[in-house]
């Protein structure tokens, strides 16, 4: 069973557009974040520890040592050669556009790199962080702001300590857009007070404002973390994989075929993952989703009569 038989996933997209397969490396460019900082508050969101999905830790290597390394890895698994530099860990808008700049050109220095993903928070992008990246994108650089929105509900936002609302969402994608940046927006299914009806809205919500890409995450808990405290006092209760499975088949069927999917889940390492224990098996979460949507007989954007065709 393969994925991209029923989902318009990232690396087929961009082996379509590019003629060879593209590969993201992960960057830890040692910024942090508002909400972590004091400027909007201390501590973070409930769920957030960045080793969870950071994998150079809070002292990152020179950022062509993180490119050179990621090469490695990547080229002995898909022979991939070209890549995007995904700077990930925390909020990576988070600085003067000048300093911005020189660790943006760092990254694109690297011959093989041909384009930037940037991972940040609605609420950090000011227009001129969008128009550098907007240069870089009329430069011909591959380039997708990637924003966490999570949930749509403020509600939702405030419980798990996000420090911004569904407005500031808005109004990013909307500047991002005037400048014609792709934009792929985080979901995570499973949050404290959500079930699948709430996912459904969250995805309708981003649909309505407009999106060109998207990742669904399934909320896990790690150490070190305000929702690890919860769920120990059983105040949490993370979703059973079955339950993830058809959440997300639920949603590729809602999302027209056009947009892009650069995510179906999220993993921890096993060293700091506290629950649900299926969000350590990557590839097992991936083939259950392929296989629902096999039996089933659906594939991305069939909600609206659309027949994959890529």
């Amino acid at each position: 069973m393969i994925l991209s038989n029923y989902v318009n996933t990232f690396g087929q997209s961009m082996l379509k557009k590019h003629q060879q397969r593209i590969h993201k490396i992960a960057i830890d460019a040692d910024f942090t974040c508002p909400n972590r900082d004091g400027t909007i508050g201390r501590g973070g969101c409930t769920f957030c520890n960045n080793v969870s999905f950071s994998p150079n830790g809070r002292q990152p290597a020179p950022i062509l040592q993180q490119i050179n390394a990621g090469r490695n890895v990547i080229v002995k698994r898909t022979k991939a050669k070209k890549y995007l530099a995904y700077f990930q860990a925390y909020t990576n808008t988070y600085a003067d556009p000048e300093v911005l700049k020189v660790i943006y050109d760092n990254a694109l220095a690297d011959p093989d790199v041909i384009g930037l993903c940037i991972g940040t928070r609605p609420d950090c992008v000011p227009a001129k962080v969008l128009d550098l990246l907007s240069d870089y994108q009329n430069q011909g650089y591959e380039i997708w702001l990637e924003l966490g929105l999570q949930s749509s509900y403020d509600d939702t936002l405030k419980r798990v300590n996000r420090g911004h609302d569904y407005a500031s969402y808005c109004k990013a994608i909307k500047a991002a857009h005037s400048r014609n940046l792709s934009v792929c927006t985080h979901l995570i299914v499973g949050l404290p007070g959500e079930n699948k009806s709430h996912a459904k809205i969250n995805l309708l919500r981003v649909l309505e404002q407009g999106v060109e890409g998207l990742k669904i995450h399934p909320l896990h808990v790690v150490k070190g973390t305000q929702l690890a405290n919860e769920w120990r006092r059983g105040e949490y209760q993370p979703l059973s994989l079955k339950e993830y499975i058809n959440t997300v088949a639920d949603l590729v069927a809602l999302t027209p075929k056009e947009i892009i999917f650069h995510r179906l889940t999220g993993t921890a390492e096993k060293s700091i993952l506290l629950a649900p224990e299926w969000c350590s098996q990557k590839w097992n979460v991936l083939n259950g989703i392929t296989a629902e949507l096999k039996q089933r007989g659906h594939s991305q954007g069939i909600k609206y009569g659309e027949q994959s065709a890529w």
